[in-house]
């Protein structure tokens, strides 16, 4: 028992039934596939709800006292785990609401729960009142879902069109209900339900809200009983009740009463239709198909007892409540009956048909027809129905056609009463009584009857028997085309009774005829019928004018007697000076003959209304001439009534143009309008005085009304300019002066004597204004003042009236108080939500006044434009201002609230809220106003809710739907549909406006956010939690979120993707704005699941709207890039997983079997699932299905075919008329380019063009549809490349923001491929738009980057590389497809596109990364292989990989050569770099030179050699002390590092140097413009990006020097063609080198630039370079000759420098400059200064080699001196810097090599030391402590912090590197010291064999000998001796005495100890066994140590 006592908090009398109507509404209205499964299972689980219809569950004590207790046990709830307590006052409204409804009290509970969760939708309502309204909703779903189901049943009288399985399925269900008693139970219903008693039962328990609720609750009751009345009703349409049934129907009917009218409510007239369809048997007639089914169960003809129960239940005596009602019956039977007659098998009911007659008569003196036209058609619910129309219909003309004689007998008896009338009225004796009325009844009922055709039917024209052919062309009767063919019987009769009837026709039934003919004259094809008639119907012979003989009712006698009145009534005309004009004498006309006008103008209106015909033929009579006598009329004293029915009349004549035109000069004509004053006039005559005299007076404005109608009708037709001219200043105005000062401004405070009256006036009015206003386009020409000449002076002209309008619209003008009063009048009468009289007349002046406001705002900037240019004297105020005055009648700022009110009302005036919402979207453009609107609309805590809920339920609006065309606009319910769609948009649109503005704004507001507090602190919650309200966040929501758990995907995208695409645009930017980001995607990841949700049914394909699909996928992917992102930052993991997993998976996801697998993957799926292959099948990614559904073609309009225009004028008339629409496309406004098409075609003159017209206006047509087809085009580019980019801009976020480990690695690379592949697919088509390729290359370059990081990171991690398979986990075949398909695009793109191609060769790059090997430790254990091992060893991965790329490029030939190169050459900057950088790159792998001999043949080579001076300029710019673009700077590396790769190869350097490179580079002067070092401390980069000015000269000077030492190093050859030439350049640009050669500030900077110039001076400063060039002049000789020297003698002094201890302090400098690098640093520092030494002593090397080969001979570079520089303790330092006066005047001594020499071993083994352990780290990473690693990682993470941050295994792999880069440096190092240490020793054996052997003392004693002059001559050339003796300029060194040199010698035997010599031999050791090479280490020792040990001699 307990689980049944659980509470449903869905309520079960309310949820489930929504349930069930929405399942109903599904299957049966809405036609849904998948729901008539659901409906079965539905209809079983309710079907005692619809067998006990409306029983409520029974009160029980037990669960009185359940309900009781759950205040302190709690209470079960289902789907909820364990009880829930619920608060006392909760139990009490449970008991309250249990005993009002008579409910169980668990039921009460579960609504009063229901309500509490329902409320938000409710704002304003407590709970309790929510539980009331769910009540009866409950109640009207049943009610609902029966008569869907009833009425989708097969039967005799409609059908629905459904499927045979739905029709068997409901047929079966409600026979079954029917036999269970519905009908009774039904009877019972709808007589127990009132309203009234409701609401006394409510009122007594407070259960009545504010109005609102009222309205709701007593709509909700009163539909219940009407769909109870309608399901019966349907019924009886379909199929017989039985006679039980039958008999409860007409008992019921019997105690009817009728309206305080005399009309039945809508419930009894559905019911009384049941019975007449109950007693129906016209269908018989009918041939259908299936009528023989239908006869058989038909129960007039199958029961006997039927027809004698009902025959004497209607033949009973005993009267009805409602006696009319009783005969209407009754006369239904006795047609029943006399159809039965007819039938064969109607002979066995004799006894019964036989009483037809006496029925029929029995009716007749029950006023029959009297009750039809006052109780049924007197129903305002009759003309919504069709059926009960067409029942009415057949009722009628059985009458008429089946009781013939009946119809005589009335008619005789008229004619009988007409005579009596006659008399007495002769006699004037009084009316006899006995008269009947039976037949006017009948003629009136029928003109009311057919007068109102709301489904456009013509029923009428079965009155009408076409006499004429049919072949009329306007034509469209029944008949069209069989007009030999007989008309049927019945037609026949009907024609005949209209004609007979008006012959001889008795005067008492003239105005009931009249009035019948008008009923059967509404109709294009009646009407024609109708004038017909009355054509024929007039005198044949026109001599006779009385028109006697004539019939009283045709045109002839109807005219004639028109012009009669005229006459008469003209002669009577009052002077009107005369004082008696108020009164005049109406001696003219008699009530009577009021009454006969009237009826025969409406009869004449409505057959001009409908038949143009019939109009122009009436207007055109020569003798009728209607408008003049109407006209006429018009001025004289007639009364009003008769002048608003002559006015009416006009407006149809003027429905046609060329009528409209001549009526307005009639009408000016005869001054109904007084428009020009007679001079001497007293007073005004016209339609003014009638207004303000008689109308006035009266209370009563028939006349005013019918002269806007007129304005109205004329005004659309047309509007002529020269109106009155030269009578007055032509033009609209005076009318418009009259309508608005004397019509419409006074409205408000005249008198009514019928209330609806004044809101009818104010309607009609604003009508005209609102016409005139919206075809009013402003002119520059209206802002001039034009004068027109009257009567012989000049007369300022008039504006056009909607100019007049418009500037009464932008003033604060009465005209404009009163439009706003007036809207707030509605808005204040609408909230009170009560009928008043004239409540449809106020809604549509509120409509016209929204209309002219929002037409206003549109047309305002152009008007205010215009204005300004024309600098006119008129003073406007933009109406957006104006809108933000204070109101008169509240004192307070609120009309724009006024306005926004309108919203709330949207369910009852959807066209209200559709203006409303289109003029504050207009007015959230203004930002100064929002932050106003904000402050108004929330100032009030209950307008502010109000407002709100406007907004939200016109976005929550279900009936919305999106129309497919403007033109659908026939269907009303459409109509609405459409608008209330609109309505939405508008909103939508204002949200996206105002959410672009600064806070606070609107949308905010309007979303749910803070607007008083910051925006971030919003706390968003779904609606009713916390007391938050429903906003318009939550209406976008639930909107979006429809349809989502479902297979088929969100319902909104389908069915209004344009609404649904600005759905998603507002998340979008509520998410990509920085305020709402926080609270906005909270609350989607926490309480929606929204993303995820939406994700998953990617991609909408929306084939009809194709843009708008395109458009939704777009902002989605957006807002879900931003959600990865954040999330990614946030850490929260398993979001991103689910949405990572979800768009990339190719696992068919197991967490949607339980609905199956979403959207797409069902087709590819369906065979495999069949095979139970399911377990290995793939599908589609996510990403590649939406990539699949954008589509990368787009078909183009063809070019204009023109025959008559001018192609290249009409495009650029197209161009004018194009401007940026709101999504930012640019469109052709189409509009206007008509307007301006068709002005150029009406400027046309002459007889030939107006032949043309035709043929022109044809062409404009198809002018506007290819341009239409443009705009459509261009829309549908720009969204294709809104989706692909969002889409990118989805891949490179999941790629680059979400943590990497999220996607393993080789899943990544997969995933890049698919990406990468397809994308090509795509891009590469025949017919791919080139607008959506640079958004391709851009994503093509980040996936390769991507690919390639992948991949190296996974080899550095040490994967793959040992799998034979591939080189990576993305096998090499699809790298090389990559590779192909991106050579394909790059090629593709041709000739243009350059700037794309800077990705595509970006990408190119990144990709032949892959191949490139890493680097790897040197580990000096190479010696050890064999060089036959290193040649036969198997390929690796990353050489295999590069040749076959290179196989590939190759493949491509000249054609890729050419792009590629071209590129390089000339174009964008960043192209070149990247162009520059491939060609770079595929030289390094060509290995076969293709590329080097193209690029040298094709003079590409050159042409990049020669650019090189050209740069010159722009590269000497860049020395400034500004900051300067560096864009030259990085083209000048690009260029040389191309140049440094060409020349590695031998071949490619002599190329270098053929095409003039170095002298291409002596010739730039840059290099001249050394920087001073302190200026650059003035404009400092703040960034830090731009380097210092030093930098920036290092930047341009050390690529060209790498670049020389290459082709140094490559010109094996020619060197010595290389060599003098770079000498050259060292010569030209001398100076600035020896600058640098005497740099004081050793940075590293200075220090790279010294190691790269030292080695190219070693390489050409050398005396032989001079012989070379032979033919070189004596005196340049000489002046090579010193250059060389000074670079000698700079040389030598810079190794004293380095070698000295400088070198210590440098490198204790550099590790102060930058603690936090100086491992680094101080590495490279080391490596640079050892580079310098080894480059000094390999010149020094050079110059003794070159000197001679024999130590005899050879020069001397270093003085014999001994000693060290002195003290490493840093006191003084060497030789030279101890002369500070003449620091170069001496040679370096000896003992600095000899220090050098020291230095340099024991650098090696600190060098080797320190190489052997990082090898051993390397060796076991894996076990080496933290700490360790996180000092290693130091180097290369930038910022405080960095390695905390980062992933171990990232700490690995960084740690890796920083050991690798040690290891190289070592490696590096211990190579110089190496080289360093045997040049030492070279040199000093080579000074010591010459000073010790061949040196001859300079002592007096000796100085004879030929060696000591030889010594001289040699020092005393210059310090440093070239080989030319020159006359010696000796300087300190010219003496050498032999006490120096016994010095030098136990100076050089002290240090060149054992211990050093042990060390060198060790060197030697070392060094040769891992470096196979020997060196001379071992034999210079010795012979060094044979020299230190000679004895003296």
């Amino acid at each position: 028992m307990a689980a049944q006592m659980a509470v449903n908090s869905e309520a079960s009398l309310w949820g489930p039934l929504k349930e069930l109507w929405e399942t109903v509404d599904g299957a049966v209205l809405r036609r849904q596939q998948e729901s008539v499964h659901l409906l079965d299972l539905h209809l079983k689980k309710h079907k005692p709800h619809f067998l006990s219809l409306f029983k409520n569950p029974p009160k029980s004590a037990e669960q009185r006292e359940k309900v009781r207790k759950a205040s302190t046990e709690g209470i079960a709830i289902q789907g909820q785990q364990g009880s829930r307590l619920l608060p006392e006052q909760l139990l009490t409204e449970a008991f309250i609401l249990s005993d009002l409804f008579d409910i169980g009290e668990l039921a009460a509970l579960e609504l009063l729960l229901a309500g509490e969760h329902q409320q938000p939708n409710f704002p304003g309502l407590t709970r309790g009142l929510v539980a009331v309204l769910l009540y009866w909703d409950g109640k009207l779903c049943v009610s609902n879902s029966l008569r869907t189901l009833i009425q989708s049943r097969h039967g005799k009288t409609f059908t629905l069109d459904l499927s045979g399985e739905l029709v068997a399925l409901t047929t079966r269900f409600t026979d079954e209900l029917m036999s269970q008693g519905l009908t009774k139970r039904i009877l019972t219903l709808v007589s127990e339900i009132s309203v009234t008693r409701e609401f006394e039962r409510l009122q007594k328990e407070r259960g009545l809200g504010n109005e609102k609720h009222r309205k709701e609750v007593s709509d909700l009751i009163k539909e219940c009983r009407q769909a109870l009345a309608d399901s019966l009703f349907s019924w009886t349409c379909q199929s017989p009740l039985t006679k039980d049934d039958t008999l409860a129907l007409i008992g019921h009917l019997e105690t009817v009463t009728a309206q305080a009218d005399g009309s039945l409510d809508s419930v009894n007239l559905a019911l009384v239709m049941a019975l007449l369809y109950c007693l129906d048997v016209s269908f018989v007639e009918q041939g259908t198909e299936d009528r023989e089914d239908l006869l058989q169960a038909l129960p007039l003809l199958t029961e006997r007892q039927y027809v004698s129960a009902v025959h004497s239940r209607l033949m009973d005596n005993q009267p009805w409540k409602l006696p009319g009602l009783q005969a209407v019956c009754r006369l239904a039977w006795a047609l029943s009956l006399r159809v039965l007659s007819q039938l064969p098998q109607g002979s066995a009911l004799v006894e019964f048909t036989e009483a037809d007659e006496a029925l029929a008569d029995q009716a007749l003196l029950g006023d029959v027809f009297l009750f039809m036209k006052e109780g049924m058609l007197g129903c305002e619910s009759f003309s919504q129905e069709e059926f009960y129309i067409r029942r009415l219909h057949s009722l009628i003309t059985d009458f008429l056609a089946l009781m013939p004689m009946k119809v005589k007998q009335l008619r005789n008896r008229a004619d009988e009463d007409a005579r009596l009338v006659h008399m007495s009225l002769q006699m004037d004796s009084e009316l006899p009584s006995s008269l009947r009325k039976d037949l006017d009844h009948l003629l009136i009922l029928i003109g009311e009857f057919y007068s109102k055709d709301t489904f456009g039917l013509e029923l009428g024209l079965e009155f009408w028997c076409p006499t004429e052919s049919l072949q009329h062309t306007s034509l469209q009767g029944s008949y069209l085309g069989m007009a030999l063919q007989r008309p049927p019987h019945k037609q026949v009769v009907l024609s005949k009774f209209v004609r007979q009837m008006g012959d001889l026709l008795p005067s008492t039934l003239y105005i009931s005829y009249l009035r019948m003919l008008k009923g059967l004259a509404n109709g294009p094809q009646c009407a024609h019928y109708c004038f017909s008639l009355l054509k024929t119907n007039g005198a044949t012979h026109s001599d006779n004018i009385q028109g006697v003989s004539g019939s009283p009712v045709s045109w002839e006698h109807f005219f004639h007697s028109l012009m009669l009145y005229h006459e008469n009534l003209r002669r009577d005309l009052p002077n009107p000076d005369a004082s008696h004009y108020r009164h005049p004498p109406l001696r003219g006309i008699t009530q009577r003959e009021l009454e006969g006008l009237t009826s025969f103008l409406q009869l004449l209106t409505t057959i001009i209304t409908w038949s143009e015909n019939a109009r122009l033929a009436l207007c055109e009579h020569p003798q009728w001439t209607p408008i003049v006598v109407m006209l006429g009329l018009l001025q004289c004293s007639i009364p009003p009534v008769l002048k608003a029915e002559l006015l009416h009349c006009l407006a149809a004549f003027g429905k046609s143009p060329e009528i409209a035109a001549s009526l307005w000069q009639s009408l000016e004509y005869t001054q109904i309008l007084q428009t020009v004053r007679v001079p001497g006039q007293k007073q005004a005559a016209g339609i003014e005085v009638e207004l303000n005299e008689i109308e006035s007076s009266c209370e009563e404005y028939p006349l005013t009304r019918g002269f806007c109608h007129l304005m109205s009708i004329l005004v659309e037709s047309s509007l002529p300019v020269n109106l009155g001219a030269g009578l007055r200043v032509p033009g609209f105005q005076p009318y418009l002066n009259f309508l608005r000062d004397s019509v419409f401004l006074p409205f408000p405070t005249r008198a009514y004597r019928r209330p609806a009256e004044k809101w009818e006036v104010a309607d009609s009015v604003l009508e005209v204004f609102h016409k005139l206003l919206r075809d009013y386009e402003p002119q520059p020409t209206d802002f001039v003042q034009e004068m027109v000449e009257l009567q012989g002076e000049q007369v300022q002209a008039y504006k056009p009236p909607g100019h007049s309008i418009m500037f009464h619209l932008l003033n604060d003008s009465p005209m404009l108080v009163l439009c706003l009063s007036l809207l707030e009048e509605g808005v204040r009468q609408l909230d009170t939500y009560a009928p008043f009289p004239g409540k449809k007349y106020l809604e549509s002046a509120v409509l016209h006044c929204l209309c002219l406001l929002d037409l206003a705002l549109q047309k305002e900037a152009v008007f205010m434009d215009l204005l300004r240019e024309s600098q006119a004297s008129l003073l406007v105020s933009p109406l957006e201002q104006l809108l933000q005055g204070v109101s008169p009648q509240t004192r307070r700022a609120d009309h724009i609230v006024n306005i926004a009110r309108y919203l709330y009302h949207s369910s009852s005036n959807p066209e209200a809220a559709f203006q409303s919402a289109k003029i504050l979207r207009c007015l959230a453009n203004y930002p100064n106003i929002q932050i106003r609107l904000v402050g108004d609309f929330t100032h009030n805590q209950a307008v502010s809710e109000k407002l709100m809920a406007g907004f939200v339920e016109c976005l929550d609006n279900e009936e919305a739907e999106e129309g497919t065309e403007k033109g659908d606009d026939s269907d009303s319910q459409k109509k609405v549909a459409r608008i209330r769609h609109e309505t939405q948009i508008h909103i939508l649109n204002l949200l996206i406006t105002s959410l672009e503005l600064k806070t606070p704004n609107l949308a905010l507001y309007l979303l749910g956010f803070e607007v008083k507090k910051p925006v971030l602190s919003t706390n968003l919650q779904d609606p009713g939690v916390l007391g938050c309200p429903r906003s318009c966040l939550h209406a976008i929501l639930s909107l979006l979120q429809r349809g989502t758990e479902k297979r088929s995907g969100p319902v909104l995208t389908q069915q209004a993707p344009n609404l649904a695409e600005l759905c998603y645009q507002v998340i979008y930017q509520l998410c990509a704005c920085p305020d709402t980001s926080g609270p906005t995607m909270r609350y989607l990841r926490t309480s929606q699941d929204f993303l995820f949700s939406h994700l998953q049914h990617l991609p909408f394909i929306l084939p009809s709207n194709q843009i708008a699909a395109l458009s939704q996928m777009s902002w989605l992917m957006k807002t879900a890039a931003i959600e990865l992102r954040v999330t990614s930052l946030n850490r929260q993991r398993s979001h991103t997983q689910r949405l990572v997993s979800l768009l990339l998976d190719d696992q068919p996801n197991t967490q949607h079997s339980g609905t199956g697998e979403s959207g797409m993957e069902e087709e590819t799926r369906s065979v495999s699932g069949f095979l139970h292959f399911d377990t290995v099948s793939k599908v589609r990614r996510k990403l590649l299905s939406v990539l699949d559904a954008i589509d990368f073609s787009q078909d183009m309009p063809e070019l204009l075919q023109l025959d008559f225009f001018e192609r290249t004028q009409i495009e650029q008339v197209i161009s004018n008329c194009e401007h940026v629409n709101e999504q930012g496309h640019t469109v052709c406004n189409v509009k206007l380019l008509h307007r301006v098409l068709v002005a150029e075609v009406n400027a046309l003159q002459g007889m030939a063009a107006i032949g043309q017209r035709p043929l022109l206006l044809e062409e404009v047509n198809s002018i506007l549809q290819q341009v239409v087809e443009r705009n459509r085009v261009r829309r549908s580019l720009s969204a294709k490349r809104h989706a692909l980019q969002s889409w990118r801009s989805l891949v490179e976020t999941l790629l680059t923001a979400c943590p990497a480990d999220l996607i393993p690695a080789d899943d990544r690379q997969l995933i890049i491929r698919d990406l990468l592949l397809d994308l090509h697919d795509k891009v590469l088509s025949e017919d791919a738009a080139g607008e959506l390729m640079p958004i391709v290359a851009g994503a093509v370059f980040t996936l390769t980057a991507h690919l390639s990081q992948s991949v190296l990171s996974e080899q550095q991690q040490g994967v793959g590389l040992e799998a034979s398979s591939g080189f990576a986990s993305i096998a090499n075949s699809a790298l090389h497809l990559i590779l192909r398909k991106l050579l394909d695009f790059i090629l593709c793109t041709g000739g243009g596109y350059q700037r794309l191609r800077a990705h595509l060769y970006g990408s190119l790059l990144y990709y032949l990364q892959i191949a490139q090997k890493p680097e790897e430790p040197d580990t000096l254990q190479t010696a050890g292989k064999a060089m036959w091992e290193r040649l036969t060893a198997p390929e690796d991965g990353f050489s295999k990989l590069q040749r076959e790329n290179l196989v590939i490029i190759e493949s491509y030939g000249k054609a890729l050569m050419e792009v590629v190169c071209r590129d390089a050459c000339d174009g964008h900057e960043i192209s070149r770099m990247l162009a520059l950088a491939v060609l770079d790159r595929i030289l390094t792998i060509d290995r076969q030179n293709q590329w080097l001999v193209y690029v040298c043949n094709s003079g590409y080579l050159r042409s990049v050699v020669e650019s090189l001076r050209l740069d010159d300029i722009a590269l000497q710019s860049l020395l400034t002390p500004q900051l300067p673009l560096l864009k030259p700077l990085y083209i000048y590396e690009s260029k040389m590092a191309l140049l440094t790769r060409v020349a590695k190869t031998g071949q490619g350097a002599v190329e270098l140097l053929r095409c003039g490179v170095v002298a291409q580079l002596i010739e730039c002067q840059v290099f001249d413009m050394v920087p001073e070092s302190d200026v650059h401390r003035v404009m400092r980069d703040p960034s830090g990006f731009i380097p210092s000015p030093m930098d920036r000269y290092r930047q341009i000077l050390l690529p060209t020097l790498r670049l020389f030492q290459v082709i140094l190093t490559s010109t094996t050859m020619n060197h010595q063609q290389g060599a003098a030439q770079v000498l050259q350049w060292l010569i030209v640009h001398g100076d600035t080198i020896q600058s640098l050669l005497r740099c004081q500030e050793l940075s590293m900077g200075a220090l790279q630039e010294l190691s790269l110039l030292t080695g190219i001076i070693s390489k050409t400063a050398l005396p032989g370079a001079l012989e070379t060039s032979g033919e070189v002049s004596s005196a340049a000789v000489m002046e090579f000759q010193g250059h060389i020297n000074r670079f000698q003698r700079l040389c030598l002094s810079l190794l004293g420098r380095l070698a000295g201890s400088e070198r210590e302090r440098l490198l204790k400098q550099a590790e102060i400059a930058a603690p936090g690098d100086s491992a680094e640093q101080r590495e490279q520092m080391e490596v640079a200064m050892q580079q310098v030494c080894a480059n000094i002593m390999e010149y020094c090397q050079a110059l003794l080699l070159q000197s001679s080969a024999q130590a005899q001979f050879s020069i001397c570079l270093f003085s014999p001196s001994g000693s060290e520089p002195a003290g490493r303790d840093g006191g003084c330092t060497d030789l030279s810097s101890t002369l500070p006066s003449m620091p170069y005047s001496r040679a370096p001594s000896l003992g600095l090599v000899l220090y050098l020499l020291k230095n340099s071993a024991a650098d090696f083994f600190r060098f080797h030391q320190c190489h052997r352990q990082s090898l051993g780290k390397l060796q076991s990473l894996d076990q080496l402590p933290p700490e360790e690693l996180k000092e290693l990682c130091q180097g290369l993470v930038s910022g405080p912090g960095g390695v905390e941050k980062i992933s171990s295994v990232q700490r690995n792999l960084l740690a890796k590197r920083r050991l690798v880069q040690l290891i190289n440096n070592r490696a590096k190092l211990l190579a110089l010291c190496s080289y360093v240490i045997e040049t030492c020793l070279f040199v000093l054996w080579r000074h010591l064999e010459y000073y010790l052997l061949h040196c001859t003392p300079t002592d007096p004693r000796g100085s004879l000998l030929p060696s000591a002059s030889l010594y001289r001559s040699r020092l005393t050339e210059d310090s440093f001796g070239g080989l030319q003796a020159s006359g010696g300029r000796g300087l300190g060194l010219s003496r050498v005495s032999q006490q120096d040199l016994d010095l030098l010698k136990s100076d050089m035997a002290a240090g060149f100890g054992e211990a050093l010599q042990k060390k060198l031999l060790e060197v030697e050791g070392l060094y040769s066994q891992v470096r196979s090479r020997y060196t001379f280490i071992q034999a210079l020792v010795r012979r060094i140590r044979g020299l230190l040990r000679q004895p003296k001699s």
